[in-house]
């Protein structure tokens, strides 16, 4: 017993004395891959915008501008400063409830999270909810563009009746303003912060909505009807408005629904803020007993 004991030691310091080469790393990434803490958070107060509706709209069977209408946002919300990092984002990979990103995304505390999909953005949301305890969600298009103040593109264009397709040149020589061959997935704040402390929005990389895409008439009024709404197609917002398949990560290989596509999707989120007796109420249903 003593011999073994004895050769039990020996064995560990001897792998004490080998072990900051070897051991380190190894720790290092299991510390990384459950070091999950809050993003940084803006707050924007409570407050009415004017705002354009999204989707596609028809009057009498020809092309309609699409409604404006005064948008009040009643609580704080809570978004993201920046878009989630693809070293973020590389978390949840590594915990196998994300999809893993392409091989030519550089993985960086300081850099986006681009090439996902809505369903990658809606899986990391969901994964960051659980591990933090706090419920983070996709921001519909309103929130979005409340958050985004006067960065906020209106693409409204005016309306020919007698040639409709005016407006779709006018919207592509607009959209094509920008440059085509800036791709490159740039470090957080490169275009800066808006009015109300949000950075890079507007940049190159659009972000990911909860908004659904929709088609609708509207009367003479200019008010919508009833609308057919397509949930497989999302509103992202970056330079421009643009309409993506929900599945594609690359909007430049073919998936957007309208318009010139999106350099690169990713996406930012928002906290939802629950009140402290529903807080209450979950954790004790979360601790209660499987059949109690």
């Amino acid at each position: 017993m003593l011999i073994a004991f004895k050769l039990k030691l020996a064995l560990a310091c001897a792998a004490g004395l080998a072990g900051p080469l070897a051991v380190a790393p190894l720790v290092s990434e299991l510390m990384m891959r459950h070091a999950v803490g809050e993003p940084a958070l803006v707050e924007v107060a409570p407050g009415s915008f004017a705002y354009r509706e999204a989707g596609d709209f028809t009057r009498g069977g020809q092309q309609a501008e699409a409604p404006m209408r005064t948008i009040r946002i009643n609580r704080p919300l809570r978004i993201m400063r920046n878009q989630v990092a693809s070293s973020d984002y590389q978390h949840c990979v590594q915990d196998g409830a994300c999809r893993a990103l392409d091989r030519d995304v550089a993985i960086a505390p300081d850099r986006p999270a681009v090439q996902v999909s809505w369903h990658d953005a809606e899986a990391y949301a969901g994964w960051l909810s659980r591990k933090t305890g706090h419920q983070y969600r996709l921001p519909n298009d309103e929130e979005w563009a409340f958050a985004a103040g006067s960065r906020f593109k209106d693409d409204g264009a005016p309306i020919d009746a007698s040639d409709p397709s005016k407006r779709w040149i006018s919207r592509y020589e607009r959209e094509s303003e920008r440059d085509p061959s800036d791709t490159t997935a740039h470090r957080f704040g490169k275009f800066g912060p808006n009015e109300h402390g949000v950075e890079d929005l507007a940049g190159n990389v659009w972000e990911w909505t909860a908004t659904c895409f929709v088609r609708s008439r509207v009367d003479d009024a200019g008010n919508p009807g009833r609308p057919t709404v397509n949930c497989g197609v999302r509103v992202a917002e970056g330079a421009h408005r643009a309409y993506v398949t929900d599945f594609i990560r690359d909007a430049r290989a073919g998936g957007c629904a309208q318009g010139v596509p999106p350099a690169n999707l990713g996406f930012r989120l928002v906290r939802e803020e629950t009140s402290w007796l529903a807080s209450v109420s979950q954790r004790l249903s979360k601790a209660r007993p499987a059949g109690s």
